[in-house]
């Protein structure tokens, strides 16, 4: 039955529904400067991902960091799956979410220095990333001797150690990002 064909009564009763919550698939890019290594990646199923996220229907873009990560998942409303996330919006009361696509995580290598390159994809119901803050979890691997640092924190943009193997500084430096729709 088609709405212009009810009275203004029965128009009145009409139940309106919000539109479904389509997804949309965006794409975290790194770009970094290294430094005698290769291989910078995030470690773990419990690697953080610290993102601040738009909503889609009002466009609020709350102050704070949340990080979203692999090792936890909750069910969406109506049982049509899990996701990393699932957050309500403060000011539209929307509720939201956000997946990390597991099998899009990508290491950032040597030849990928000083280039923008697609690290991980998320997959979002109402939100948009629109900012990403790297901070502790990735390793780097050391790209004459194989050594591997296990424990690199990229919050300061930037990251220095030496390797004892070959003897020289090894770094990443200058690090940025940027999201785009896949």
């Amino acid at each position: 039955m088609y709405e212009g064909s009810l009275n203004a009564a029965e128009q009145s009763k009409m139940v309106v529904c919000q539109p479904v919550l389509c997804f949309h698939k965006f794409g975290l890019q790194f770009k970094a400067t290294l430094e005698n290594v290769t291989d910078v990646r995030p470690v773990g199923e419990d690697f953080r991902w610290f993102l601040k996220l738009k909503c889609g229907n009002c466009g609020e873009i709350p102050d704070k960091w949340q990080y979203i990560n692999l090792a936890e998942s909750v069910p969406l409303k109506g049982g049509r799956g899990s996701a990393s996330m699932v957050q309500k919006c403060k000011l539209c009361s929307r509720e939201n979410s956000i997946d990390i696509l597991e099998d899009t995580i990508t290491p950032y290598k040597a030849e990928d220095s000083e280039k923008f390159k697609t690290m991980v994809q998320f997959e979002c119901r109402g939100l948009e990333p629109v900012d990403f803050q790297p901070q502790a979890g990735f390793a780097a691997q050391g790209a004459e001797s194989g050594t591997v640092f296990p424990e690199v924190n990229l919050l300061e943009k930037d990251w220095t150690e030496y390797d004892e193997k070959v003897k020289e500084s090894v770094g990443i430096y200058e690090v940025t990002h940027q999201f785009i729709k896949c």
